[in-house]
This record gives structure tokens, sequence and C-alpha cells, in this order.
């Protein structure tokens, strides 16, 4: 708002006292008179709106960052000088009649224009060098959002790898067992991998989607687990709707499985549950098992890789903890806010 103020503050008072200064200069050889003032508020006005038309040109044509923006600019100017030089005359005719100095003195159309094209010249070098400041902050918000879009995808390539070679090898299991239930698996698989290749450009999805593909997977794992996996799943409808990232239940369901009830002789019970609370979704992933202080050196690569991705989806706002229920269960909480 203090920015537009400033803008029209600007325009006004400079093609203000241009005008006044082109005036007061006509009046001192011709004195005072209407036609002469109205010409001269007239000029004002349109140049007023023809600047600013110009500044809306250069901004959706994004000329300052263009090739040879300078030649294009000086153009622009000269252009721009053309059409006010044609209103001056058109003006001037109009209240002077054929006692006109477009008539009388031919060097006068030559003089308006190249008057004006420097008035223009001088407008564009104060545009370029006020603006340079909010052009600078664009670029290092352009060149953050380019950095945090590649940190996101980076992340994304890790995930999907990690995940790919952990239900490859169950299938392998079953492929001369049970072809049947291979094949089965393998479709699952597909599905899965197709989820992952047409998800959000924006890097979220609806949690039911997350729901479906997490179905297929826990289908896979069950195969291998057989019952010494009992599956639980409580989701709020409202909760369903909620945007999360693509892959985000599968690493917690996975990281679930792998550190958790894969260590159980007897297996164990997982529980997805998901509500929301205060405008935030909670999601969380409750398994059977107990986190000990001297944790697995094995790296969970996709529990860290989540909380990057919601770092850098959420500013900060979201986060994930993993922590010992009670003495036999362990949860995964995720909360994100419902609106990026």
């Amino acid at each position: 708002m203090k920015t537009r103020v400033a803008y029209w503050s600007c325009q006004i008072l400079g093609w203000g006292a241009y005008a006044a200064t082109g005036a007061a200069t006509a009046a001192a050889q011709t004195g005072w008179r209407f036609a002469l003032v109205g010409g001269y508020i007239l000029f004002a006005l349109y140049s007023i709106a023809l600047t600013d038309l110009l500044r809306r040109e250069i901004r959706r044509r994004n000329w300052l960052y263009a090739p040879y923006a300078l030649l294009r600019l000086a153009g622009a100017a000269a252009a721009l000088a053309t059409v006010q030089a044609f209103l001056v005359f058109a003006v001037d005719v109009v209240l002077e009649g054929r006692g006109s100095n477009f008539f009388k003195t031919p060097a006068y159309n030559a003089n308006v224009w190249i008057s004006v094209c420097g008035a223009n010249c001088l407008w564009l070098v104060f545009y370029v060098a006020l603006t340079s400041g909010r052009r600078f902050r664009e670029k290092e918000i352009r060149l953050q959002l380019a950095l945090r879009e590649a940190e996101l995808r980076a992340l994304e390539a890790q995930v999907n790898p990690h995940f790919l070679f952990n239900c490859l090898n169950s299938v392998r299991a079953l492929v001369t067992e049970n072809p049947p239930q291979a094949q089965d698996m393998i479709t699952r698989l597909a599905n899965i991998l197709r989820y992952n290749l047409h998800r959000d450009l924006n890097h979220t999805v609806p949690l039911a989607d997350e729901m479906e593909m997490a179905a297929d997977y826990l289908a896979l794992e069950g195969v291998r687990f057989e019952d010494r996996l009992r599956v639980r799943i409580d989701v709020d409808p409202a909760a369903a709707q909620v945007a999360v990232p693509p892959m985000l239940l599968q690493t917690l369901v996975e990281n679930a499985l792998k550190h958790g009830i894969a260590h159980l002789p007897a297996g164990g019970d997982l529980t997805i549950r998901a509500v929301v609370e205060a405008e935030r979704l909670v999601l969380e992933v409750e398994n059977t098992g107990q986190l000990v202080s001297s944790a697995s050196t094995t790296p969970q690569v996709g529990l860290k890789n989540t909380r990057e991705r919601l770092r850098i989806l959420y500013n900060g706002r979201a986060s994930l903890q993993l922590k010992n229920r009670d003495a036999s269960h362990v949860a995964a909480t995720v909360q994100i806010p419902r609106a990026l």
C-alpha cells in the first residue's frame, strides 16, 4: 500500500512539475490564457496515464530482465514520446485553431518530441533506480524457491529407491513358491509406483490417496509377515481430505515394520490413526515395539527425509516425533497444518 501511494505521488508530482514548468515558460513569452493552461493540464494527465501503461508493460513483458533491455526501454520511450507529441499537437489545434504553433512554427513540432522523449527517458531512469531494491528482493525470493524445489526433489528421489528395494525383496520370495500371489503383489507394486509417478506437482496429495497406497503396501508386507502382522485403521473422514506430502504415510508404516515389528518373533500390531484438531492434521502410526537409547546403527533414511520434506514444505509449522507410547508400543506422530 505504501509503495503504491509513493508511486502515484511521484507520478503526479513529477509530471505536474514538468507541465507547470512548461506552462510557465510558454506564458513568459505569450502570456497566460485558457488554451495554454488547459493544454498543459491535459498533457500532465495523459502523460501520467501513458507512463503507467508503460510501467505495466515493462512488468508484464519482464523487459528489465530481458536481453537488450536498454534498447527496448529506449524504443519504448521514443514510441511513447511520439504518442504524447501527437496528443500535444491535437489538443493545441483544438484549443488554438489556426493560431496553433503546430501551423506557425515547424521547429516547434520537433522540439516537443525531443523534450517529451527526454522526459520519458528521465522517467525510466528514476523508475529503474527506485525499483532496483524490489527487483533484487524478487530475484532472491525466486532463487530461494528454486533451491527449496531442488531440495524437495532430491529428498523425494531418495525416498523412492529406498521404498522400491524393500518391496522387491518382499516379492522375490513368492515368485517360485506362489506365482498367483506374486502376480497380485506385482500388481499392487505397480499401483504404488503409478501413484508415485503421477503425484501432485505441488508436492501434496489428499490423505485418502495415501491410505489407498498404504493399503497396497501393507498387502505386500502382509504376505511376508503373514499372521505376525495385525493392522487396525482409524481415520476420521475430515482428516482423509487434508493434503499431505506423498509417500508420508508409507514411510511411517515402513519404518514401523522394519524397525519394530520385524524384530519381534511373535510379530505385533500396527495402528494408523488420523484426526483433525485445531486446524491441524494429527497422523499417527503406532506399532508394537520399543525404542532403546542405543539405537540401531542403521540410518533411518525415510524418517530423516520425511522431517526435511516437512520442514521445507511447511516452513517449520509441521513436526514428526517418534517416541515410546508405553512399555510395549512406539508411536510416530506427524502434525501438519491444514493449509500450506
